[in-house]
């Protein structure tokens, strides 16, 4: 597969200019040595913690390795040795020159605070998830800010379901994308988990327990998309909730699941604060699913399926924007729901709601005409993406639009 041009790369660039050390964190496979590489080129030394001997010697000493290292310096996965981000801050506090140090690390360094305090003021942190349709499509990415807008461009290709499929089934991690058949696709999953139970999840959170871990796996598929329930969990794999706190808590540093926090609002009393839980990659969940495209056209696994392939899709390009955007979902207490949320900081919404279905029907917009009437003027557009061809207008703000206008 040739090299896919990844969105983050402009903003790389532009941080490398004007700050002294850039970090890529995203998950474990999702191409960011092979970006830091491209933009890194000739006249950088390159160093990789997952070689033994320079672990070793970052563990041991940092400031020395940064020493012989010279003054523009690649760092994959950074996240390895704890202490290494002192040792940055330090030689940075000598010479504040940009693009120093570009760091690649796979776990969520915001979420680290050994890793991103030493480096406050001194670091820019950009994320890299793995491939979106956008990226694979060869596209330019306008999906939020037409949202944002109020509207939606009619698509410029068509997709069968077997199509969407497959894109699901493939996710976005390159090692997957570029297999062509299911059984390599789901080796290279299996792989891929089992490197996280038995060294990852262990260094970053001393788990050591593998065998739980993959208990665990197989557990959360029942939960992608739905609101967390910790002792349901733990009842499953035989764990108490707070150990199952910690596995997930950990497994989110790794960016195999996210949290999707409640959308809130302080004058409203009957929102359900609870998130919901999603995994990060289709092919990751397919695999544990052991879903095939036969299995998923038969039964209701595409359900949740699609909706996590929409969650990925809007992530991706929601880490792209300049602007924050906040991604949550809408429950009541009345039980209305809304699967996805999104908010830009001058508080205007954006609804979303996911049908594995190629019909749709004005009581699929309940929620979303809810959430329009509470807050009025703040309400851009309303959304339900099914497996039509067609843009449909549902009302004032309000649209059914065929899933491939998540990247068409």
């Amino acid at each position: 597969m040739n090299y896919i041009e990844r969105c983050t790369e402009k903003p790389l660039r532009e941080a490398l200019e004007d700050t002294p050390v850039v970090a890529i964190s995203g998950p474990r496979q999702s191409g960011k040595s092979t970006l830091a590489r491209r933009i890194a080129g000739d006249g950088w030394n390159y160093l990789t913690l997952d070689d033994d001997n320079t672990l070793n010697a970052a563990l041991d000493d940092p400031a020395g390795l940064l020493k012989r290292a010279g003054e523009r310096v690649v760092i994959d996965e950074a996240q390895r040795a704890p202490a290494l981000p002192r040792a940055i801050k330090f030689s940075v506090d000598q010479n504040r020159q940009p693009g120093r140090y570009l760091i690649t690390g796979s776990a969520d360094l915001l979420s680290m605070p050994g890793i991103v305090d030493p480096l406050v003021g001194r670091s820019e942190i950009v994320p890299l998830l793995p491939l979106s349709q956008v990226e694979l499509q060869g596209r330019r990415p306008g999906l939020i800010s037409a949202l944002f807008v109020g509207d939606l461009p009619a698509p410029d290709e068509t997709l069968d379901a077997k199509d969407l499929i497959s894109r699901i089934m493939s996710g976005g991690f390159p090692e997957v994308v570029k297999r062509n058949t299911l059984r390599r696709q789901r080796q290279w999953c299996r792989a891929h988990l089992d490197e996280v139970a038995q060294r990852d999840i262990q260094e970053l959170a001393g788990i050591r327990k593998a065998r739980e871990l993959r208990y665990l796996f197989s557990a959360l598929v029942a939960f992608s998309g739905r609101l967390v329930n910790q002792q349901d969990l733990g009842q499953k794999i035989q764990l108490d909730g707070k150990t199952v706190n910690s596995y997930i808590a950990a497994l989110e540093q790794l960016f195999l699941v996210r949290h999707l926090s409640a959308w809130r609002n302080n004058a409203l009393k009957r929102l359900v604060k609870k998130p919901k839980l999603y995994f990060t990659d289709t092919a990751l969940l397919a695999s544990l699913m052991e879903a095939s495209p036969a299995l998923i056209e038969q039964n209701r696994l595409l359900g949740p399926l699609l909706e996590t392939f929409v969650f990925t899709e809007l992530q991706k390009q929601i880490s792209w924007q300049d602007r924050r955007i906040a991604l949550t979902h809408y429950r009541d207490k009345d039980k209305v729901k809304i699967d996805f949320v999104l908010e830009n900081s001058r508080s205007q919404l954006v609804g979303i709601e996911v049908k594995a279905a190629s019909t749709v029907s004005s009581s699929d917009f309940k929620g979303l005409r809810k959430l329009a009437r509470m807050v009025g003027d703040n309400f851009r557009l309303g959304v339900v993406f099914y497996m039509g061809e067609r843009i449909l207008p549902f009302g004032d703000r309000q649209l059914a639009a065929p899933v491939h206008c998540l990247w068409s």
